[in-house]
C-alpha cells in the first residue's frame, strides 16, 4: 500500500523547501509546523513536552509508528524526520 502524504498547509513554503533540495517528507513536515521559519526560539526543548504533546507533534508532521513509541523515541522520531 502506498503511503499516504499529509495535506500541506503551507504551499509557497513546502516549494521553497523543495528547491532547496529538501525531501518531500521533510518540507511537508516544515510547511505543516505552525509559526515555521519564524525567529524566536521560545519553545521548550522536546524534553520538557508530555508525551501526548510529543504525540500530537509527531501526528502534525506524519511520523509513522508513533503509537506505539516512548516518550524518548518520539523525541528522537522528531528530531530526525
Amino acid at each position: 500500500m502506498p503511503q499516504r502524504m499529509p495535506r500541506v498547509k503551507n504551499e509557497e513554503q513546502y516549494e521553497a523547501l523543495r528547491d532547496k533540495g529538501y525531501s518531500k517528507e521533510k518540507s511537508v513536515r516544515i510547511a505543516n509546523t505552525p509559526d515555521a521559519g519564524k525567529k524566536g526560539g521560545k519553545a521548550k526543548p522536546y524534553e520538557e513536552w508530555s508525551r501526548d504533546d510529543l504525540y500530537d507533534q509527531a501526528k502534525n508532521v506524519g511520523i509513522e509508528g508513533r503509537s506505539k513509541m516512548t516518550k524518548k523515541e518520539l523525541i528522537h522520531a522528531l528530531r530526525n524526520n
